[in-house]
């Protein structure tokens, strides 16, 4: 019999709009070097790896009469090229071209008649490098049942592992009266899938009186002359994505944090704020209206009443007010520090040391579920969401080809024109900042407030000024923005 959709999987796949695909999005740069690593070779890779997320070749299909949850059922036109594509840039192709493909791919939802998942090799970079670009179901990567594909492609040296061959057959797809007679038969095995049908029939149900309400508040305020206030931080969607990504140095946090304490979270956070508070000034916002943003950042912890994942702990939401408001860098480090404090001294928060030395570890399966665990708290009410994942500090390879950045692209949500993702890898911190197009077309200046937050709290922390007497850290290498070179 096939396996059916979870509730919380299923509301995924419901609350999907045209506006808010619900994929996660990866971009990985490779140094192609003398590797030879092309798409022939990445294609053979997948094929190699698939067989290790099964889910990847499945597709959801829906119970006639929605008497139960759809299932997940082998796709029997399975087809590995139609997933894995090629795609190429005018050579030698720059990262802003790059990234303009990318925000074009991303603003395409996924085909629901097929698994839900794509990849694209993109040729043409600059510098012998090649870029693959991800993009998987926010209800197909749930860090319990299915990892990331990507976290399965990347190896710790440039040897390939030698896998045992796959000999995956599909099994056949269910026939209606099938599909029917097993949902009767689950109804009555399991009273759960009842509750777990109508909770989210009751779940979509609330969802359309909410956008019912939406909608009638946007015609009233229409009518009377009073036009919707849009923010850099809330705002109806377009179908149009802007990916803008930022490439920092990792020693530049850790020079922060030896001076201030607290954890290279603290100071990546920090660095968020500070970039927020000089952009809305740049966009003439008021920072009298805007002197907080409550932002999400889903944290590893160990709490055995959360669901366990494949990543060794939990994954859960913690609330963060980002004082936007306060001029000195310092204390809006020391805010952060505080808030962040708390969750420590609850016992149950994981180091990031130990979530990257964890064997196998790949940056992209947390933020598919920070992505998801943000979606699931969206009724409470934050302005932004932030995952921030601890990679591994060695280089990991694809076909003996070198990764030298690894940008998370995380979905937009309702009315969240804006979302951050940073991953740091092998002495870098990489951020991918997704955000609507039509609504935020001034998304590439945040990047360079990014930078120039760093900048500062990097100069307060080497003054001689500076708390603790620290002397000036030794030359810094310049952060750009685009690809990790």
């Amino acid at each position: 019999m096939s396996e059916r959709l979870r509730s919380r999987d299923r509301a995924f796949l419901r609350a999907e709009e045209p506006t808010a695909p619900r994929h996660n999005a990866t971009v990985e740069i490779f140094d192609v070097g003398d590797s030879g690593f092309d798409y022939d070779r990445l294609v053979e890779l997948i094929s190699d790896r698939i067989s290790f997320v099964p889910r990847y070749r499945q597709r959801v299909v829906t119970v006639p009469g929605g008497l139960a949850s759809p299932v997940w059922t082998d796709d029997q036109a399975f087809d590995l090229a139609y997933h894995v594509r090629r795609s190429a840039l005018p050579r030698p192709g720059s990262d802003e071209q790059l990234f303009e493909l990318v925000a074009r791919i991303v603003s395409r939802p996924l085909d629901r008649s097929r698994p839900l998942w794509e990849v694209y090799f993109v040729e043409g970079l600059s510098d012998n490098r090649v870029a693959i670009l991800s993009k998987s179901h926010q209800a197909l990567v749930d860090g319990v049942h299915t990892v990331d594909l990507g976290q399965l492609l990347l190896d710790v040296s440039p040897q390939a592992k030698d896998l045992e061959p796959d000999d995956w057959s599909p099994r056949s797809t269910p026939s209606i009266p099938s599909l029917l007679s097993d949902a009767a038969k689950d109804t009555v095995r399991s009273p759960t899938t009842v509750i777990d049908t109508v909770g989210v029939a009751a779940t979509n149900v609330l969802q359309r009186a909410d956008e019912t309400r939406r909608r009638a508040r946007r015609v009233t305020r229409a009518l009377s002359g009073r036009p919707e206030r849009r923010t850099a931080v809330f705002g109806p969607l377009s179908q149009q994505r802007r990916v803008i990504t930022l490439t920092t140095e990792l020693a530049d946090y850790r020079t922060v944090r030896q001076t201030h304490g607290g954890t290279i979270n603290d100071v990546i956070l920090a660095t968020v704020t500070g970039g927020l508070r000089t952009w809305l000034m740049t966009r003439a916002e008021s920072l009298g209206g805007i002197r907080e943003i409550r932002a999400v950042v889903p944290v590893s912890v160990i709490d055995e009443e959360l669901e366990a994942t494949s990543l060794g702990s939990q994954i859960a939401a913690h609330f963060v007010t980002l004082p936007v408001g306060e001029p000195s860098a310092v204390v809006r480090l020391h805010q952060v520090s505080y808030s962040f404090q708390a969750h420590k001294d609850t016992g149950r928060s994981v180091a990031a040391n130990r979530l990257a030395g964890i064997a196998g570890f790949a940056p992209t399966t947390f933020h598919a579920i920070g992505s998801r665990v943000a979606a699931e708290e969206l009724r409470r009410g934050y302005q932004l969401s932030v995952t921030n994942v601890p990679g591994p500090q060695a280089p990991l390879y694809a076909a003996g080809a070198r990764m030298v950045a690894t940008y998370p692209v995380p979905p937009l949500l309702p009315g969240h024109p804006l979302t951050i993702g940073v991953t740091s890898y092998d002495g870098k911190v990489f951020y991918g900042i997704n955000a609507d197009r039509d609504l935020l077309p001034d998304v590439d200046v945040f990047a360079t407030c990014l930078a120039e937050s760093l900048d500062e709290l990097i100069t307060i922390s080497t003054s001689k000024r500076a708390p603790r007497g620290r002397s000036r850290a030794s030359a810094r290498t310049t952060s750009r923005k685009g690809g990790g070179e």
